[in-house]
């Protein structure tokens, strides 16, 4: 197989991956509306949106992450397995803590200049 074939192929291979999480997992999808509003938000205001951005881009990431890990966790067994558990839940967990930790970078890169602009 020629390298341009490969390439191409993993980049639709990549692009299937994204459709098949926006498609299945309602977390991902609530996790894009969210981060694509705080992005309009501070468009709206004029604040930097670099820390949005990439808040957002982590919290998507995760998501995907934690999505691929699951199925191949499920792939192995469907069967009660601790270590299984635990694996499952420390992904979830790392979303979790990117997604509270983009909303206290949203608090503090838009909640300043809503604020001024609604109290003037």
């Amino acid at each position: 197989m020629s390298k341009p074939t490969h390439r191409r192929n993993s980049f639709v291979y990549a692009l299937e991956g994204l459709y098949y999480v926006y498609r299945t997992q309602p977390n991902f999808r609530l996790e894009l509306l969210l981060g694509i509003v705080a992005l309009g938000v501070s468009l709206w205001l004029r604040t930097n949106l670099t820390p949005i951005l990439i808040c957002t881009l982590l919290v998507l990431s995760l998501e995907m992450v934690n999505t691929a890990l699951e199925a191949a966790c499920n792939a192995v067994t469907l069967e009660q397995n601790p270590h299984i558990k635990t694996a499952k839940d420390v992904a979830a967990g790392a979303v979790l803590l990117a997604a509270y930790f983009s909303v206290l970078v949203a608090i503090v890169e838009i909640l300043p200049t809503l604020a001024a602009r609604v109290l003037r």
